[in-house]
C-alpha cells in the first residue's frame, strides 16, 4: 500500500463524519416527520469526476443510485459550474428515482478548482400529482405522479433560482413543509462543503486526492474477494409481488439470474415482467442500487461503501422492462420493486453459499400516507414508512420490529403520529406465530392500527407480500403474509396490499406486515428454544407442536420431553 494505513484510517473517518453531519444536519432541522424521524434520506461526498467516495447514514436503496444522477448532473452541466451553484434533479427519466425523491448536488471549490460534491438526496412529503403524496400505486403514468425537475441550478453563484422555487410553491400541497425541507437539503449541503474544505485545509488537495483513489481500490478488492469466494456458475431464482397495484391478483415476476465469473458478478433480469400499468416500475439505477446491497450484505469485511465496490458488479435489464421502464412510465411506488429484487437475489445467492445469506423479512417498508383538508380549510398530511421484520440465517434467528436492511430507517413514534396529524394509534404490536418457522426463527411482523379523527380524508397505502409470503431458506418456512383491513364504521373489509381511497372520521385502517422467513429445518430447532419463545410470546402452544414438533405444558410453559419426542418422530417417519 503506497498510503500510510494509519493515516488512510484517519481520512476515512474523516471524511464519513461529515457526510454523517449532513443526515444529522437535516435530522434536526427538518420540517416533515418523513425526514426528521423516519429518517427517509441519504448523504454522500463525491470527488470532482463525480465518483461515490463516502456515503452517509440511512438508506443503502438511495446511495447505489447516487452515480448516475451524478452522470446527469456532470453531463448537463460540465464545466459550467461555479462557486454557490446548487444542482438539483427528481425526474426518473433524468437521473433520479421517483418524484419525491430529490437529489440536490452542491459542488465544492478550493481556489476555483473544482474538488468535488456534497450530495443529499432525500423523500419529500408531497411532489403534487394526483394522490397526495405523490406515491400512489395505482397511477398509469409519470404525468400523474407530480412535478417532475430535471437537472438544473436551484442556486447560480449563491443566487436563488425564484422561478424554480416559484414553481415548487405552486404545485405541491404543503410548500411550508416542502421548502423547509429543500432548505434543510440545502443546509445540509452546506455543512458538507464546510467539512469538506476543513480536510482540505488539513490535509491539502493533492494528498486527499491520492486518498480517494486508494479508498476506492480498497473498496474494489473487497467486492472482488466477496464475488472469487462464490463458486463460478449461474444462481437462478424467480420472487414476485402481488400485483402492481392495478391488475389485483396478477403477479408480476422478479427473475434473476447470477453469473459469478471469478471476481466479476453480473446480473440477467432476464424472464422479468415487461413494463407494468401501475407505478412500481424501478428505475436501472434503482435496479443496481438492490443489486449492491444485496451483494454488500453478504460481506464479512468492514470496506468503506463507495463507488470502488460498484466495479466488478453489473447488471442487464432489456429497456421496456419493469426494471428499466420506457417513459412515461409510472415509477412512483418502485420501492417494493427494489426491496423484491434484493428477495429474488437472496433466493439465488443461497444456492450458492447459504451461510452467507439470510432469508427474505418482511418484504419492504410499508408505505402510507393520510392527508385531507378539515372544514375550515387546513391542509393535513402525515407519511410514514412503516418497518417489519428481518428474516433469519444461518445460526441468526431473524430480528423482530425492525427496519428492513436495505431501508435502514425507522417507524415514527405513536406520540409524533398523534402530534401532527388528526389520527389515534390504537394498536402497535409485534403479530405471534408470524416469523418463520426454522431451525432460526424469522422475525416477527408488526401490526399498526390507526384511527383517523380528522374531517375527511384521501388514504394511500402501498404494501405487499400477502399472495407471496417471505419465503425460507435451507427447508425454513415462509413468514406469514401481510393483510390490510379496513373498518367503515359498521364492519371490517379486507383491501388489496396497495389502494387508494377515502377514509372518514373514527375510520380505521389496519396494517399488517409480513414476518420473516425462517432458516433450516424447524424439527432441528431446540425444544428449549422453542419454549422460550412461547414463554415471550412470539409462538402460541399450537404452533410450537405443528410447526416445531414441541409439545408445551400450557399450565408452566415447559417442555414435555415425552410428547415432543413422539410429535418429532411421526414428523420424521
Amino acid at each position: 500500500m503506497r498510503f500510510d494505513p494509519v493515516r488512510l484510517e484517519l481520512i476515512k473517518n474523516a471524511i464519513g463524519s461529515v457526510v454523517d453531519e449532513m443526515t444529522l444536519t437535516v435530522v434536526r432541522i427538518a420540517y416533515s416527520s418523513i425526514m426528521r424521524d423516519t429518517m427517509d434520506l441519504s448523504s454522500a461526498f463525491c470527488d470532482r469526476d463525480g465518483r461515490m467516495i463516502a456515503q452517509g447514514l440511512s438508506l443503502p436503496l438511495h446511495l447505489g443510485s447516487i452515480p448516475d444522477a451524478m452522470d446527469c448532473v456532470l453531463e448537463r452541466w460540465g464545466d459550467d459550474m461555479a462557486p454557490g451553484d446548487v444542482i438539483i434533479l427528481n425526474d426518473p427519466y433524468h437521473g433520479g428515482m421517483h418524484l419525491p425523491d430529490i437529489f440536490m448536488f452542491k459542488p465544492v471549490f478550493v481556489e476555483n478548482d473544482l474538488f468535488g460534491f456534497t450530495v443529499l438526496v432525500a423523500h419529500h412529503n408531497d411532489m403534487g400529482g394526483r394522490v397526495p403524496g405523490s406515491s400512489a400505486a395505482d397511477s398509469t403514468e409519470i404525468y400523474q405522479e407530480g412535478i417532475r425537475i430535471p437537472v438544473v441550478k436551484l442556486y447560480e453563484k449563491g443566487k436563488p433560482n425564484s422561478t424554480l422555487f416559484d414553481l415548487l410553491q405552486l404545485n405541491v400541497r404543503q410548500p411550508e413543509v416542502i421548502l423547509g425541507d429543500v432548505d434543510a437539503q440545502y443546509a445540509a449541503c452546506r455543512t458538507g462543503e464546510r467539512g469538506m474544505l476543513e480536510l482540505v485545509e488539513r490535509y491539502g488537495a493533492a494528498e486527499l486526492y491520492d486518498a480517494f483513489d486508494t479508498l476506492l481500490d480498497y473498496s474494489e478488492r473487497g467486492a472482488r474477494d466477496i464475488i472469487a469466494a462464490i463458486p463460478d456458475g449461474v444462481y437462478r431464482y424467480t420472487d414476485h409481488l402481488d400485483d402492481d397495484g392495478i391488475n389485483f391478483g396478477t403477479p408480476v415476476p422478479i427473475a434473476v439470474a447470477v453469473h459469478v465469473d471469478g471476481d466479476e458478478l453480473t446480473v440477467d433480469f432476464d424472464g422479468s415482467a415487461a413494463q407494468v400499468d401501475g407505478a412500481i416500475n424501478a428505475t436501472l439505477s434503482f435496479a443496481k442500487s438492490a443489486i449492491y446491497f444485496a451483494v454488500r450484505s453478504i460481506m464479512v469485511l468492514d470496506v468503506p461503501n463507495n463507488a470502488g465496490f460498484f466495479r466488478p458488479i453489473h447488471a442487464k435489464a432489456a429497456l421496456g422492462t419493469i426494471v428499466n421502464p420506457r417513459p412515461p412510465g409510472a415509477v412512483a411506488a418502485r420501492g417494493v420493486t427494489g426491496f423484491r429484487i434484493i428477495d429474488a437475489l437472496a433466493g439465488a445467492l443461497a444456492q450458492a453459499v447459504p451461510h452467507l445469506v439470510r432469508a427474505p423479512g418482511e418484504g419492504g417498508t410499508t408505505s402510507y400516507s393520510i392527508a385531507g383538508y378539515d372544514a375550515d380549510g387546513t391542509y393535513s398530511q402525515f407519511r410514514e414508512a412503516v418497518m417489519g421484520a428481518w428474516g433469519a440465517g444461518y445460526e441468526r434467528d431473524g430480528i423482530d420490529g425492525v427496519a428492513n436492511p436495505a431501508a435502514n430507517i425507522s417507524n415514527a413514534p405513536i406520540e409524533v403520529i398523534e402530534n401532527m396529524a388528526p389520527i389515534r394509534v390504537e394498536r402497535y404490536e409485534l403479530v405471534p406465530d408470524s416469523g418463520g418457522p426454522g431451525k432460526w426463527r424469522g422475525g416477527l411482523g408488526v401490526l399498526r392500527q390507526l384511527r383517523y379523527l380528522g374531517a375527511g380524508a384521501r388514504l394511500q397505502l402501498r404494501s405487499d407480500r400477502r399472495d407471496h409470503p417471505p419465503f425460507g431458506i435451507a427447508g425454513g418456512g415462509s413468514g406469514r403474509a401481510s393483510d390490510n383491513n379496513f373498518f367503515d364504521g359498521v364492519a371490517w373489509e379486507r383491501l388489496p396490499t396497495k389502494f387508494v381511497r377515502p377514509i372518514q372520521p373514527d375510520q380505521v385502517i389496519c396494517h399488517t406486515t409480513a414476518g420473516g422467513g425462517g432458516y433450516g429445518d424447524p424439527f432441528d430447532r431446540p425444544a428449549d428454544q422453542v419454549a422460550g419463545d412461547v414463554h415471550d410470546g412470539k409462538v402460541s402452544i399450537q404452533a410450537a407442536a405443528r410447526d416445531y414438533g414441541v409439545a408445551i405444558t400450557e399450565s408452566n410453559l415447559t417442555v414435555d420431553d415425552k410428547a415432543t419426542a413422539a410429535l418429532r418422530r411421526r414428523a420424521a417417519q
